[in-house]
This record gives C-alpha cells, structure tokens and sequence, in this order.
C-alpha cells in the first residue's frame, strides 16, 4: 500500500485516535470538504481536541479547539479513543498510568462534546471521572471470562497495582474499595460504538496468553452524562484470533465502524520501545510489534464459541510500530501515527 503524508504541528504535541467529522455546519464553518478529531495525548481534554481538515481547494490544515469542561477542567489526562454516537463524540481516557506506573485516577474519565458546537467557537465538554468503576467492571467481566490472560508480571503489578492501592490508602481515597490485589491494569486505547447504543473498548493492555488484543462490551456509557447518573456495566469480553503472529503481544489500538456492519482496527504493541515501560520489562516480546490493519465481526449469536472474533488482515502497515488512529473515509484508509511533537496523517 501506497501511503502519503501529511505533515501537521498542533500545540507542540502527537496525536492519538482519528475519528471522521459527521457535522455539515462544522465542515462548512471552515470550508471543508472532509476532517477528522484527534485527541493530543498530553494534558487536560479540554486543551487536546484538534481538527485535521481538507479544505475545499484540497490544502490540509490543522486546528486546535478550545473546549471548556467547567469544574472538571485542569482534571484529566490522557484522552486515547473518540467515537461518535448519537450526535455525540465521546473521548475515553486510558484509564492507566505512566509507563513506570501507578494507576492514574485522572485518566479513569470519559467526556463528551456535541459536534455542532465546534462550528460556533468555545466548545462546552462534559466530562465524567468514574474513580475506578470502569477499571472494577471491566476487571469483572475479565475474571468471569472464558478468556486465558496473560499474567501481568510481578513487576507490573507491584507498580500498577499495589502502589495504586497504596497511595489511595494513605490518602484515604474511597476509590481504594474499586481496586483489588489481583487485578489487572487496564490500557483503554480504542472505542467504538454499536448500533445497539452499546461500547466496544479495546485494550491494549492486557492480552490473552496467547498474545491476542481483547475488547470489552460496555453499556450505559451514556447514562453516566444524564441528570441522574449511572456507571456503566461490562457485558461481554471478546477476543481477536487470527491476526497476531506466533510469539507476539498484539493489543487494539484503534476501531472504527465499518459499512458492511463490521469493524476495522489497528493492532499493534501493548507499549512503546525505549520509554521505560514496566509492560515491556516483564513482557519484552510485546514490544518489537509492527501495526497491523484487521477488520472482524462482532457475533450474531450467543453461541458458546462467541466470544471468539476471527480477524481479517487488511493491510500490514510495516514498518510503523506506532499507528494510533484510523479511519475509513470514501473508501479510502486514513492512519494517523504517534510523532514526536507533531501529527503524522497518512492516506492512502
């Protein structure tokens, strides 16, 4: 695959997800003909949602959207997987920590913003920070799987884990009750949702045993936004077989819908080379990954074998380690790739 570049700096910082705009009134605000989200994966939210737009004479551009998140601005981070539903585009964060760890509460978070506001200046953003309830959740759902995970390592687990307990000890935090010892941590780096109104996560952390990328059902992530507020359920977690090479560790880095009613994604390493990854040191096999384009299903029955989803590779996307978003736009693929300090769009 033949694949062209273009070259954006947007507030000195990379990029993460890329989700195509849906809104007429915000193309037309800015005399586009198409354009993309992206979320910039350093600091608050607020201050990290972009535009990548195509104007009507064909020049790319960027720009950066200011955002107002009221009492919640200033007090999240790590904004990784956007998804449209219901006029709606959401932003999850990573729902993890640094590379060395712990946990961060500041990145257990998902916010909302209506696409149309874009169009009119300062856009107002919803964000709710569930304090571990989606970590305890998707936990559940993963302990009462038929799924075989990966131990996470001795080594992760104390740093994730045990010092997250311990710190939310020491400062007498209640979310200390939403963790537990033998936990995993989670890695939140995709999202997508169904027809059906419900979420699918994907994880980029952790894996089965056998090295494959596991996604995550959840419903009710829009009533967390509503005036009576409740957390949303993990229903079912899947696993992907058949696109990840023996030996490797492959995690989702990014999903979007597809218009045969399927799904396309990106798979790639469960964390990045020569950052100080704790993942890596007890798991060095996940590291060395190249991404990978895949499309799947999601089952149409409840049958004892369906929470196994056969994988299709669309496209090996060698020698990028590092590919963060895709979208599939007029029947062309769209990647956008974690840069150092600037947003790479490639297209097909």
């Amino acid at each position: 695959m033949t694949l062209r570049l273009v070259e954006f700096v947007v507030a000195g910082n990379e990029a993460s997800d890329l989700l195509p705009v849906r809104s007429a009134a915000l193309l037309r605000a800015y005399g586009a003909r198409r354009g993309f989200w992206t979320v910039l994966d350093e600091g608050p939210v607020e201050r990290c949602l972009a535009l990548l737009l195509e104007r009507d004479d064909g020049e790319w551009t960027a720009r950066h959207v200011m955002a107002d998140a009221g009492a919640e601005n200033g007090r999240t981070e790590d904004g990784e997987a956007l998804a449209h539903h219901d006029g709606w585009v959401y932003v999850f964060g990573s729902h993890f920590g640094s590379k060395a760890g712990p946990l961060r509460p500041r990145r257990a978070f998902v916010a909302r913003f209506r696409e149309d506001d874009a169009a009119a200046g300062l856009v107002p953003v919803h964000v709710v920070r569930n304090s571990f309830r989606l970590h305890r959740a998707v936990n559940d759902a993963l302990a009462g799987s038929p799924l075989t995970l990966l131990p996470p390592g001795e080594r992760v687990r104390a740093r994730f884990i045990v010092e997250t307990l311990a710190r939310g000890t020491a400062r007498e935090k209640r979310w200390v009750s939403r963790l537990a010892p033998d936990d995993l941590p989670l890695n939140v780096e995709a999202a997508a949702f169904t027809p059906g109104g419900t979420a699918l996560l994907g994880l980029r952390f952790p894996v089965t045993e056998a090295g494959e990328p596991i996604l995550v059902e959840v419903a009710g992530v829009p009533d967390m936004f509503t005036a009576e507020p409740a957390w949303p359920r993990a229903l079912r977690a899947y696993v992907l077989t058949g696109v990840t090479p023996p030996g490797e560790l492959t995690g989702f880095r990014a999903i979007t819908p597809t218009t045969d009613g399927g799904y396309a994604a990106v798979i790639g390493s469960i964390d990045a080379l020569g950052k100080g990854s704790v993942l890596l040191d007890d798991h060095p096999g996940g590291g060395d990954v190249t991404s990978r384009h895949v499309h799947f299903r999601l089952p149409g029955d409840a049958s004892e074998d369906a929470y196994r989803l056969v994988g299709e590779s669309v496209a090996d996307l060698s020698p990028f380690h590092h590919v963060e978003g895709l979208a599939e736009l007029d029947g062309r693929p769209f990647y956008v790739t974690d840069e150092d300090h600037r947003v790479a769009l490639w297209v097909g």
